[in-house]
């Protein structure tokens, strides 16, 4: 396969930072866009050349796209996953994989039945500071883990939400866990392994949403570790702080900033202040790749070597189930063991 040709569904924000991603990839190219409103795809056709659709069924009998690129309203993921797989498609969706496990693991199944790739746009696991520490977990650095915190003080206005009338719905979008706290949900459980148990909270305190603008929840991690998830789409004026912070007997480290970029606490056992400084600096002043760019520029690869994308359909779910028992937990003010038994709940 000499070019991978991509179609984009759904040419809202978030779409344009994917054409731009695709563009920088050798051996890509964005063929085809898709969007129901009319206009949107225009910018798209007049800076990329790409083919224009209003019906995504459409699109999907173009027998010149690889890769179906959904960039939709989280609750038309899994229809429009499925039919692509069944199309014969490739798969990238973004987060969430789905907004219940009975659909994701419908994608995951379809996808595997039909010889197709998955992959889930968790882009933050590519951030150099996150790959920083997750090598360093990896490698035993941190000895026994303690407790991790995955910390999310972002402000989404009134404004936001009414931008679009399905944001902030059950159906079709989620709360702040599902829609911005997810990346950093994905990390915490990346770095710290899998959660079995979740006590939590959430409210709507100053959004007219269906959904949750603060949540807030303990877990409990296989190895026995310990966690604490806090999310807002409440802070007052705008965004102040995404954060990770992983504990250890052997280490501490803290990512923080607006969007858990900046590696700013790194205190490892085998480092001198010298070493962890200089860590520091290295990954601060990084110019790594976009995480975007490199969750596409790997679907690429995996097409062309046969092998699962990075964050393949298995890894988009994990951090989807952790938000529904925290959904679970916090409509019954109970608990909730994973894994879930309810599936789809």
């Amino acid at each position: 396969m000499d070019t991978v040709n991509f179609a984009i569904i759904g040419c809202g924000h978030i779409a344009a930072k994917h054409a731009q991603a695709i563009e920088k990839i050798v051996g890509a190219r964005l063929l085809a866009v898709c969007d129901t409103h009319p206009g949107r795809t225009v910018p798209f056709r007049e800076k990329f050349g790409a083919r224009e659709y209003s019906d995504y069924q459409q699109l999907l009998q173009d027998p010149g796209i690889d890769v179906v690129d959904l960039c939709t309203p989280s609750g038309m993921h899994a229809q429009m996953a499925v039919d692509a797989a069944r199309a014969g498609k490739h798969v990238v969706v973004e987060k969430p994989i789905a907004l219940s496990l009975g659909d994701a693991d419908q994608i995951i199944n379809e996808c595997r039945q039909a010889g197709v790739k998955l992959a889930v746009v968790h882009p933050n696991r590519f951030k150099p500071a996150v790959q920083a520490l997750k090598k360093a977990l990896d490698e035993g650095r941190f000895g026994t883990l303690t407790h991790g915190n995955a910390t999310v003080r972002w402000n989404r206005n009134q404004e936001y939400f009414d931008r679009d009338a399905w944001r902030g719905t059950r159906d079709m979008d989620g709360g702040v866990l599902m829609n911005q706290a997810i990346h950093n949900i994905d990390l915490l459980q990346w770095m710290m392994g899998p959660v079995t148990e979740v006590f939590a909270y959430t409210t709507t305190r100053l959004r007219r949403i269906e959904t949750e603008d603060l949540g807030v929840a303990v877990l409990k991690f296989a190895s026995g570790a310990l966690g604490v998830i806090e999310a807002a789409a409440t802070l007052y004026p705008t965004n102040l702080e995404e954060t990770l912070a992983v504990f250890g007997e052997s280490g501490t480290a803290v990512i923080g900033g607006v969007t858990a970029s900046t590696l700013n606490t790194w205190r490892v056992a085998g480092y001198s202040e010298d070493e962890a400084s200089s860590l520091k600096q290295a990954v601060n002043n990084s110019t790594a790749k976009p995480g975007h760019q490199v969750i596409l520029e790997d679907m690429v690869e995996a097409i062309r070597t046969g092998r699962d994308p990075l964050v393949n359909g298995k890894e988009g779910r994990k951090a989807l189930e952790i938000i529904l028992a925290i959904y679970k937990s916090a409509e019954t003010g109970m608990p909730v063991r994973l894994p879930l038994v309810e599936r789809g709940n």
